[in-house]
């Protein structure tokens, strides 16, 4: 079972999915509940398999599509992809569970098990046409779940949503084209298999105009500014469940591909475009945490502080050294979970009141104390408070760009601090101080279905804040592997010096694990 672990994962939610339209609308929720669960124990199970001693891909798959064109289904994983699988699980299996009843229970629960194969599909695929479907493929039920059950603009939110990341992905495609006919004129052989593009080394001008095709795609997913404008859309007018997994997990596509693919297979012009990233990464750090400091709806100020916290990531992945792209992938676990957990949180006190408006609130620590402890510990692990997940994340994010430019990294280390004051700000709006509203006083505090969410996060949060080694190793072991090959493949003097040579360390190809 070992070998196809990674097909079993990727299509057993469609096909639970497909499975769901025969099930009774009173049983929906604990049929998904329990796909969710298994799938879960699936990706934990790909965990305890999985040898974090060996840097290269495991549990490979390949099966031919379309050999001709070099077109195979090509799965894999990391250090740096196996996580992310387990976050999808993980909060797909929590969305279920914490699903407040809505009209359509049924369509939004098949929703997110396709979904969730999309989502999965993403970070296990090898091949960069199977990536590609699997990607555009996410738009589809996210499109829906905005459309269908979103707030009053919420035909402008999914539509906008689409129309950006479709047409980043466009260009991103076009990209992908022309690497399978670079890898075709050097070689005499058709191939879209990622592994292979690693070994194909290309001038330094043909990768700035690659790096710039694939960077659209990229960028907009994540979102980078200035292509943000997409996200406050969605996050506003999406349900909970669909801005808790559009912020844990579908902003990590961005970010995940840029390892995956930008930095191994063009590190001459990843150093070429590192500054102008930073600076745009900082803009990123700034300007949204300004904008988010000025909202008046605390789930504008999630969405917000969720870009701001993306440029984090972005500074570290291009730092272009083993601490900085370790730190930006452990940030992605991060801030997913943070993130989710913020946006969750958002969603109990709206089905309470139905606003998101912080004026409408104040005091709630005095009726609702388990809220406000958990939402406080969200809060300062959102702002980087030692002892909490964010805090290692962004930390080596930073330490790694600190040997890029001490100065971009000063300048991003006082913009976090922007994101301190505008969320305790928001904090103090809407926990501390009198009652001034009467609809408050007789608020219900946290129920077990909600508890059974947001206690698992919490003690994520604090543990991998604590002891992030289990996560950090592995991930730290592959990360080595992308830095080794990117120093290896780079033909410019400032590559060579600004990329270092990771030494002694041994990138295996094989593993007693793999499927052949």
């Amino acid at each position: 079972m070992l070998d196809h672990i990674l097909s079993i994962l990727i299509f057993f939610p469609a096909l639970a999915g497909i499975l769901g339209f025969m099930i009774d609308k009173k049983s929906i929720r604990a049929y998904g509940i329990a796909v969710g669960f298994v799938e879960f124990a699936l990706s934990l199970w790909l965990w305890f398999a999985f040898d974090s001693n060996v840097s290269g891909m495991q549990f490979m798959e390949n099966l031919p599509l379309i050999p001709s064109f070099g077109i195979n289904y090509i799965l894999g994983v990391d250090g740096i992809s196996l996580f992310i699988i387990i976050l999808a699980a993980f909060f797909t299996m929590i969305g279920i569970a914490s699903l407040t009843k809505t009209k359509n229970e049924k369509n939004m629960i098949i929703t997110l098990l396709f979904l969730q194969m999309t989502m999965i599909g993403v970070f296990s695929a090898l091949d960069a046409i199977v990536f590609y479907v699997f990607w555009e493929l996410s738009l589809v039920p996210m499109l829906y779940i905005i459309g269908a059950w979103g707030g009053p603009l919420r035909i402008y939110a999914s539509i906008k949503f689409f129309l950006y990341t479709f047409a980043g992905s466009l260009v991103m495609l076009v990209g992908m084209l022309f690497m399978a006919y670079f890898f075709y004129q050097a070689t005499g052989t058709w191939s879209f298999a990622i592994l292979d593009w690693y070994r194909l080394i290309l001038p330094e001008s043909f990768q700035l105009w690659l790096f710039v095709a694939f960077f659209f795609g990229f960028a907009i997913k994540v979102p980078m500014f200035p292509f943000h404008t997409w996200l406050p859309y969605a996050h506003g007018q999406a349900p909970t469940i669909g801005s808790v997994i559009l912020a844990a997990i579908l902003l990590k596509m961005g970010t995940y591909a840029f390892i995956r693919f930008s930095l191994p297979l063009f590190p001459d012009a990843s150093v070429f475009f590192m500054v102008p990233i930073a600076v745009i990464a900082i803009i990123m750090i700034i300007y949204t945490a300004m904008v988010a400091y000025a909202q008046k709806d605390v789930k504008q100020v999630v969405a917000y502080s969720s870009v701001s916290h993306m440029g984090v990531i972005i500074l570290g992945t291009f730092a272009l050294n083993v601490e900085g792209i370790s730190g930006s992938v452990f940030l992605m676990i991060g801030h997913g979970v943070v993130s989710g957990a913020l946006f969750l949180l958002v969603g109990v006190i709206y089905d309470r009141r139905h606003t998101k408006l912080m004026s409408e609130f104040g005091g709630l620590a005095h009726v609702m104390p388990r809220y406000a402890t958990i939402f406080g510990i969200m809060l300062m692990a959102s702002v980087g408070m030692p002892l909490t997940i964010n805090f290692v994340g962004e930390f080596l994010s930073l330490l790694g760009f600190y040997e890029q430019s001490h100065i971009l990294t000063l300048l991003a280390g006082i913009a976090i601090i922007v994101g301190a004051i505008y969320m305790l700000s928001a904090y103090k709006k809407m926990f501390f101080g009198n009652i001034t509203k009467d609809e408050n006083r007789e608020l219900k505090d946290v129920n077990k279905r909600e508890l059974l969410a947001l206690i698992p996060l919490s003690i994520i949060t604090i543990w991998l804040g604590i002891y992030p080694k289990p996560i950090l190793e592995p991930i730290n072991n592959s990360v080595e592997a992308v830095v080794q090959l990117m120093h290896n493949k780079s033909t410019t003097v400032e590559a060579k010096e600004r990329i270092p040579n990771v030494s002694g360390i041994v990138i295996s190809k094989t593993s007693t694990r793999e499927a052949h």
